[in-house]
């Protein structure tokens, strides 16, 4: 926005001409286009997190309280189970709809259409407070449910359309820890609102006063995004950003997106690993309470105290691991080590469950929390490093397909196991796939793409002879970009080190660009 102007930390003088470079040195692509950072951005980013957050508590809402929702609507623990896995099973068939809309017309169009669903599944749900209205409280949840995708892949987005290159890994940490944040609650403040009591019209009451709070919480923050929430600065925060907003024109193919992060190797090895990590964390987010009430039985509060340690533990870690991934930029190191670490968590969690000391429990929770959902934003990150310039949010989105798919597997598949043979056996199911998934993590290859963009923009000079230009609307000129751009930007990110065809390359784009 034009107010924002007096508030840049960085800027060239947008009233003046600007000098403009451009080259491909051995075949790289970089820019020494205009970067500005604006203040705004943190009030960006922070509302996403807000939303996020009312989003994640209605997730987790039911599931933390399963016992009791069994009771007062009569069905069983797999019906009960469904009001968590709705999540899941609505992402599968809308992320693709959902990332093509995103790229289409935005994070504020998004933004809006994720809070209306979130708002309006709230409100459902304050009628659903009656025995006989399971239905209409999984019609509830199911409107939530969609609104989440529209929410998950947003984060690594948001970061690198808003942030900073020393600042994009943070970002996405404080995106994802809005999500967090949300299950702690949700894992807190059910138990304490609504307790297992006998009187049925007693307990409708507890159940209709938590979901007034959910659903004035999620209005006020409705308001707020219609506000306040910003599609994206008119400069873009870094080079690699403005090459993106270049490669990504009028000409721009969804389907060939999609296709090209099918077809890199190292993306897909991440998929599948994100997915076994991230499933494993939703099935023992949704049946937590079933395995602490099996061995520690009345301890609903408990076991919601330990859902919140796994959660504040994994915010930690969500922070810890974005600062440290800014600082290093050790991606592939710094994921395979987390990863680890996730699994002796799970291993030591598991077989110490059963011990009979509930403050085992709480420490064991909260080692494994810290790395298992401190995972959340490296995978993200990992993925825009291994696909630029593709999207950020297709990336994502196929990150939390898989996790969504292996959710409902891992969900089911541990929820039988429990049933007949315990937590234990359960627990191992887990660990198995965690085991996997580790080994897997260790087979992709670290191309770190957008920061190889982001040096050559930095250290080399783009162009022997300097072109002047005036730049006032970066967004507008962007879109104007030939369609041979954003093919020379795949085919040099994509392998091209020859450099004869890397001055082909330099002096067509020198040719395109008339701002």
């Amino acid at each position: 926005m034009k107010g924002d102007q007096d508030t840049k930390e960085t800027s060239p003088d947008l009233g003046k001409d600007v000098r403009i470079q451009a080259d491909i040195p051995n075949g790289e692509c970089g820019s020494a286009l205009p970067t500005h950072l604006y203040k705004r951005r943190w009030v960006i980013v922070l509302l996403f997190s807000a939303y996020s957050l009312s989003n994640a508590y209605q997730w987790i809402q039911y599931g933390i309280i399963s016992n009791i929702i069994m009771k007062f609507y009569n069905v069983d623990g797999f019906a009960a189970d469904w009001l968590s896995m709705i999540y899941m099973l609505a992402y599968i068939p809308f992320i693709f709809p959902v990332t093509w809309l995103l790229e289409k017309y935005g994070l504020r169009c998004t933004a809006l259409v994720a809070n209306a669903l979130n708002c309006a599944g709230t409100w459902i749900k304050v009628a659903s407070a009656r025995p006989d209205l399971f239905w209409v409280t999984l019609l509830g949840q199911s409107a939530s449910a969609l609104a989440q995708v529209f929410i998950l892949g947003i984060p690594s987005n948001l970061a690198s359309v808003w942030f900073g290159a020393n600042e994009v890994s943070t970002a996405c940490s404080i995106g994802v820890f809005g999500n967090q944040l949300g299950i702690a609650i949700g894992f807190l403040v059910p138990p304490m609102l609504v307790p297992n009591v006998k009187d049925v019209d007693e307990l409708a009451y507890h159940i209709r006063f938590m979901f007034y709070i959910s659903a004035g919480v999620a209005t006020f923050i409705f308001v707020l995004v219609v506000i306040v929430f910003q599609e994206r600065p008119e400069i873009p925060p870094t080079r690699s950003q403005a090459q993106a907003r270049i490669s990504r024109s009028s000409d721009y193919s969804y389907m060939a997106s999609i296709w090209r992060l099918l077809c890199n190797k190292a993306f897909m090895l991440l998929v599948i690993s994100y997915g076994l990590n991230v499933g494993s964390f939703y099935a023992i987010s949704t049946l937590l309470n079933r395995m602490i009430i099996d061995r520690y039985p009345g301890e609903e509060l408990n076991a919601g105290r330990i859902g919140l340690t796994i959660v504040i533990a994994g915010m930690a870690g969500s922070l810890i691991c974005g600062l440290w991934l800014d600082k290093t930029k050790t991606y592939k190191q710094t994921t395979l080590v987390v990863y680890i670490l996730s699994l002796v968590g799970m291993l030591v969690y598991t077989f110490t469950l059963n011990l009979g000391h509930l403050w085992v429990v709480f420490i064991t929770a909260g080692v494994l929390g810290f790395f298992m959902t401190g995972y959340l934003p490296l995978g993200f990150e990992f993925a825009v490093e291994l696909t630029f310039p593709e999207s950020e949010g297709t990336s994502s989105g196929l990150l939390n397909f898989s996790a969504q798919i292996f959710g409902i597997v891992f969900t089911i598949g541990q929820g039988k196991i429990i049933d007949k043979w315990g937590t234990l056996p359960g627990n191992v199911f887990l660990c198995i796939f965690l085991l996997i998934g580790t080994v897997i993590t260790g087979f992709i290859k670290s191309d770190l793409r957008r920061q190889k963009t982001n040096k050559q923009a930095e250290v080399q000079q783009l162009s022997p002879t300097e072109t002047k230009t005036s730049v006032r609307d970066y967004g507008a000129t962007a879109g104007n970009r030939s369609h041979d751009i954003t093919s020379q930007l795949h085919k040099n990110l994509y392998g091209c080190d020859n450099k004869k065809m890397a001055t082909d390359i330099q002096e067509g784009i020198l040719k395109e660009r008339k701002f």
